[in-house]
């Protein structure tokens, strides 16, 4: 196969470790039964694999309960969940000027259907949200704070635990909702001590599993209402959904294979640790950040130089559409990276692209410093090439 050097590890992590194809095959060849329904020892394997997985989850986390913890197709459906179950008519929301579709699309449904009230914080270029705004948005009614951990755009990390004081004190019905899918398995994150209600968070980014997996915490104290509604092995002569967790969250036959996978993701970055795998990425893209800075005509989105971001950078080139810069890098150089608007339309707004859109490049466990050179370099030499054409 020839070489690719793989910059989108913030659209799905590539390549896994081994252990997550063998526990995915190992699953598929032994125990693919259907977990939770039925007795058999291959239906209680994958029952067990499952649990095992959601307990990895809860110590990476912080989470006290395991089964406040429930499965979800991606943080989309996770995000979905956490929001329509949650808002009711009359409720206030806020939510921050860098947030993704899969938090600005639920939202503004709910608004439009339910006549929820949606406030946007003022978030600055680089992705910082103001703290004194969003303190002057809080209403009696306002109900939910959704924000993300790390932007999907700019890199910006997200003061957590300071947005959670500030809608613990504005009211004890205040919730907070934490979008993790920049930052699971990358950044450190405790629900308890950052203050966090709900967290959702992808399976096939930063925790090394099978795309397909996700999941969603939910404080013990709150009711969410489920989604979907459907079988779930448990409660079945009941007309009503279960109210026992994670079953009331999860309908339908679970990703076995996909959670097997999660699950040894899960345990190769327990075994690394999060703290170790986010001091390496810091290192790697803060050379990334500076190789870039120093190229004439490249203009680098997101907080400055020597301040924290998640392993991601956007960058725009002067004179080359967006577009263009990642077909070439793709063609000349074989290299992956995104380019377009991120499906964060809402952020390219706030960092003033959203006429242009950019080039992302995002970092990953397996990125080396050579990997770092060898991108440097070409984008040296493209723009090289275009300054000589101009």
């Amino acid at each position: 196969m020839e070489r690719i050097y793989y910059f989108d590890h913030a659209a799905t992590s590539w390549p896994k470790p081994p252990e997550v194809t063998e526990a995915m095959s190992a699953c598929m060849q032994e125990y693919a039964a259907n977990p939770g329904r039925g007795s058999h020892r291959m239906a209680v394997k994958s029952g067990r694999v499952i649990m095992e997985t959601r307990m990895r989850l809860a110590k990476l986390f912080g989470i006290a309960n395991p089964n406040d913890i429930s499965f979800q197709a991606s943080t989309t459906a996770a995000l979905n969940t956490a929001i329509k179950g949650f808002v009711k008519s009359g409720d206030h929301v806020i939510c921050t000027g860098v947030e993704h579709n899969s938090v600005r699309r639920p939202l503004e449904y709910v608004k439009r259907t339910r006549g929820v009230e949606l406030t946007y914080a003022k978030t600055d270029a680089y992705g910082n949200v103001d703290l004194e705004d969003l303190k002057a948005q809080l209403k009696s009614n306002t109900r939910l704070v959704v924000c993300n951990h790390g932007s999907n755009l700019l890199g910006t990390i997200a003061p957590i635990r300071d947005i959670a004081a500030i809608c613990r004190r504005a009211s004890s019905a205040c919730k907070l909702l934490v979008d993790a899918a920049q930052t699971a398995g990358t950044v450190p994150i405790h629900v308890g001590e950052m203050g966090i209600d709900m967290l959702a968070f992808p399976g096939h980014k930063g925790l090394l599993g099978p795309q397909g997996t996700g999941g969603l915490y939910i404080a013990p104290d709150l009711e969410v209402e489920p989604l979907l509604h459907g079988g779930t092995g448990s409660q079945s002569e009941a007309v009503d959904q279960p109210t026992i967790r994670p079953d009331r969250y999860e309908s339908g036959t679970l990703n076995t294979p996909g959670i097997a996978g999660l699950g040894a993701g899960v345990k190769f970055i327990l075994a690394e640790t999060v703290e170790a795998i986010e001091r390496k990425e810091r290192e790697m893209i803060a050379k990334l950040h500076e190789g870039l800075q120093g190229i004439a005509g490249v203009q680098v989105l997101g907080p400055p130089l020597g301040k924290p971001r998640t392993g991601l950078i956007s960058f725009l080139m002067n004179g080359i559409d967006a577009s263009e810069l990642a077909f070439i890098l793709d063609q000349s150089f074989r290299i992956a990276v995104r380019a377009g608007f991120h499906c964060t339309p809402l952020a390219h707004q706030t960092a003033g692209t959203l006429e242009t859109g950019a080039v992302r490049a995002s970092i990953g466990y397996y990125t080396t410093s050579a990997d770092i050179d060898v991108f440097i370099q070409a984008i040296q030499q493209i723009a090289d090439q275009y300054q000589t054409q101009g």
